[in-house]
């Protein structure tokens, strides 16, 4: 294959391409499963297995689109790579329910033809170019990987648990790592070539899937029950919500920090931190975020359940934790405001022991927004003093 399949290098960043558009759609699926499966299993086993299945998914993605990045997405090779990518995909999150049960092997199935299948194409299509090599290396951690989620996914129980921590363990300490292999040099941050704008660009789209999947929840849990005027009432401030964390990531931060990165001598090593891992957490955040809202909705009064009050603060928190990390790893500065409104947000728990879901959802809500309208000001005050 000729360098004519590389995704071509530019000062304004290569564009994300309609059939990684297409792609995503997938994700918009697994997301919605996963905020449905936390939803029915709020305790601390269904958090941790969740947890494991969600780390799975973003891994899937992420990996997908470090290859889009170097590889040009809309060649025909690729196009049809990306296909059979999403039929995986669309397995994998079809069988989210009950991967811990009957779907376990699905499951498994689906994500180890996802990372291997790909990586396997993209390898050979990267041939006479200098990527192979990294992508062979990623071949390799990934087999490895693969053995121990299709060995979890035959033997079940409490080994099956075992087994897909230990896969992803090693899958997310390979980049970190520098993907040792045998008769290959180390691998290093420099290596990956990346185009930083489209990387910055493919995490925003899936901040914005996250962030789409939980305003879906919320119109549906509406839809779905009497339109009091405490329903209504929960919903607006869960959209409001939403709009506050959409603030907070897009208003000013994830414009710089693509910047940043498209600016960077080594966009390799953010593309690493700041987007591959350091999302992980707001990611996670938003859909936490979204259970939260499902449960306001549907029961706006009365007492505050334990499982809405972490559900409802902790989403938020989560998230503004991550965007903190991210700001840190990119501009090498911790925004005291994170750090406030996350303290707040925790000392908010002592309100919901006596005050009901409305309530707490709407403090969680001003407090983020506090954070939004914080950071506008102070970009205004920054602007004018320029």
């Amino acid at each position: 294959m000729s360098s004519e399949i590389l995704r071509s290098r530019s000062n304004v960043g290569g564009r994300v391409a309609p059939i990684e558009l297409f792609f995503d759609l997938v994700y918009v699926f697994a997301i919605t499963q996963l905020s449905h499966l936390l939803l029915e299993h709020l305790d601390l086993q269904g958090v941790g297995l969740t947890l494991i299945l969600a780390l799975a998914v973003w891994w899937a993605w992420m990996y997908t689109t470090w290859s889009t990045n170097y590889l040009q997405p809309d060649h025909p090779s690729m196009r049809l790579t990306l296909v059979g990518v999403m039929v995986g995909g669309l397995v994998m999150a079809a069988a989210l329910p009950h991967a811990f049960g009957e779907h376990a092997l699905w499951f498994a199935g689906g994500y180890v033809l996802i990372q291997v299948g790909r990586t396997i194409a993209v390898t050979v299509l990267s041939r006479g170019t200098t990527l192979q090599t990294v992508f062979i290396r990623v071949l390799v951690w990934l087999v490895m990987s693969a053995v121990l989620w299709i060995a979890g996914a035959l033997v079940g129980g409490t080994a099956q648990i075992v087994l897909w921590l230990a896969a992803l363990v090693v899958e997310y300490a390979a980049p970190a790592i520098g993907y040792p292999t045998p008769f290959l040099p180390r691998s290093v941050t420099t290596d990956w070539t990346i185009d930083g704008s489209h990387m910055a660009e493919r995490c925003q789209l899936f901040v914005i899937i996250a962030l789409g999947e939980s305003v879906l929840v919320t119109g549906a849990t509406l839809a779905g029950h009497d339109f009091t005027p405490g329903a209504v009432a929960a919903f607006v401030v869960s959209f409001l919500g939403s709009v506050a964390l959409w603030w907070v990531y897009f208003d000013r931060t994830a414009e710089a920090a693509a910047e940043a990165i498209a600016a960077s001598d080594d966009p390799g090593r953010l593309g690493r931190s700041a987007y591959t891992y350091i999302h992980i957490p707001m990611v996670l955040g938003i859909i936490v975020s979204a259970v939260g809202d499902e449960l306001v909705i549907a029961h706006p009064g009365g007492h505050t359940s334990l499982a809405t009050a972490l559900t409802v603060l902790g989403g938020p928190a989560l998230f503004l934790v991550g965007h903190a990390m991210f700001k840190r790893a990119v501009f090498g500065y911790v925004p005291l405001n994170r750090v406030a409104a996350v303290a707040a947000l925790a000392a908010l728990g002592v309100l919901a022991l006596v005050a009901p879901p409305l309530v707490i959802s709407t403090a969680a809500m001003l407090v983020v927004w506090g954070v939004a309208i914080w950071d506008s000001a102070l970009f205004r005050r920054l602007q004018n003093a320029a």
